[in-house]
C-alpha cells in the first residue's frame, strides 16, 4: 500500500467581536469540511479512522489557538495541527483588532490498497 493525499481543501473562519484565535481556526476547518465528501473511503473499503489528517491554520497570533480544540473538530483520523503566522485581524463592533480570520488548509492521506485505485 502507498499512503496518498485524497484531497486538500481550504477554509476560512472568524470571530467577529471576541479576538478568539481558536474559534476562529475552529470555524475555519469547519468551513474546509462543509466543500468536501469523502465518499472514496466507502468506495475502497477503507476505515475513516486509518486516514491521517494534516491540518494548517493561519493566524496573526498563533501561540493563541488551541490546538486540541482544532483537532477535536474533525471526526476521524489522526489529526496533525500546525499554526502559522497568517490570517487577518480587523476593527469590528467592539473596537481596534477585535475581529481575527483564520485561515485554514486541510488534507487528508490514506493508505490505498495496491491495485485497487491509483491517484497520480
Amino acid at each position: 500500500m502507498a499512503e496518498q493525499r485524497i484531497i486538500l481543501e481550504l477554509g476560512a473562519g472568524a470571530d467577529l467581536h471576541g479576538r478568539d484565535y481558536t474559534k476562529a481556526a475552529k470555524r475555519a476547518v469547519e468551513d474546509a469540511m462543509r466543500h468536501s465528501s469523502l465518499s472514496i473511503m466507502r468506495e475502497l473499503a477503507i476505515d475513516p479512522a486509518t486516514m491521517r489528517v494534516e491540518i494548517t491554520i493561519g493566524v496573526a497570533e498563533p501561540d493563541k489557538v488551541d490546538k486540541d480544540a482544532v483537532a477535536a473538530v474533525l471526526p476521524y483520523g489522526t489529526k496533525v495541527v500546525t499554526v502559522v503566522h497568517g490570517g487577518v485581524t480587523a476593527d469590528g463592533m467592539g473596537g481596534p483588532g477585535d475581529t481575527v480570520i483564520a485561515a485554514a488548509g486541510v488534507s487528508a492521506f490514506v493508505d490505498i490498497p495496491e491495485g485497487k485505485w491509483r491517484l497520480a
